[in-house]
């Protein structure tokens, strides 16, 4: 019995995923007015060919989103780019800045043997540099089991703003792995 295409192109996108990697987007800090006194901002990730948004918060340059947008991994060079917009009713949304940051060291993280670790353990830290848009020392860490890392992102092409982000991995089932 052979099988169809379309569980043969399923199969090997799975085969060339490496994992899930849980992008939550906790909110927004002084971000830029772009209305009369403030903003209605949305966030837009995109890495490769994804891109995904979370909602607009009305009228809040501090927004609090606490939103999980969830991208499949094939490729860790890659890097993430956020977007901040402001989202308008009649005219071409506003870009409220950009940022971007490379999700190789949270890898190298994942890949190392964790598990007598207690909670709360930093594995790494990533500095602040030219090449990336931290505004401060980025940690990663061993929680409860898992790696996460807590990135604050300074907001490039705009006078003023931060974002605040968490990454999660999730390991899917049939999928290449780290």
């Amino acid at each position: 019995m052979t099988e169809s295409p379309k569980e043969t192109d399923s199969s090997s996108l799975m085969e060339s995923i490496l994992g899930l990697l849980r992008v939550r987007v906790k909110r927004g800090v002084n971000l830029a007015v772009r209305d009369v006194r403030s903003s209605d901002p949305y966030v837009v990730v995109k890495m490769g060919k994804q891109k995904l948004k979370t909602r607009v918060i009305k009228k809040d340059v501090n927004p609090e989103w606490n939103e999980d947008l969830t991208l499949s991994v094939t490729d860790p060079s890659v890097p993430i780019k956020m977007t901040v917009y402001d989202h308008d009713t009649f005219t071409k949304d506003d870009k409220m800045g950009d940022a971007e940051f490379d999700i190789r060291p949270y890898i190298e993280a994942l890949k190392q043997d964790l598990d007598d670790m207690p909670s709360g353990t930093t594995v790494s830290r990533v500095q602040p540099c030219r090449s990336n848009c931290l505004s401060e020392e980025s940690s990663i860490k061993w929680i409860d089991g898992k790696v996460v890392q807590d990135l604050c992102l300074r907001l490039r092409n705009v006078e003023c703003g931060e974002l605040e982000i968490e990454l999660n991995w999730i390991e899917l089932p049939g999928s290449r792995g780290i």
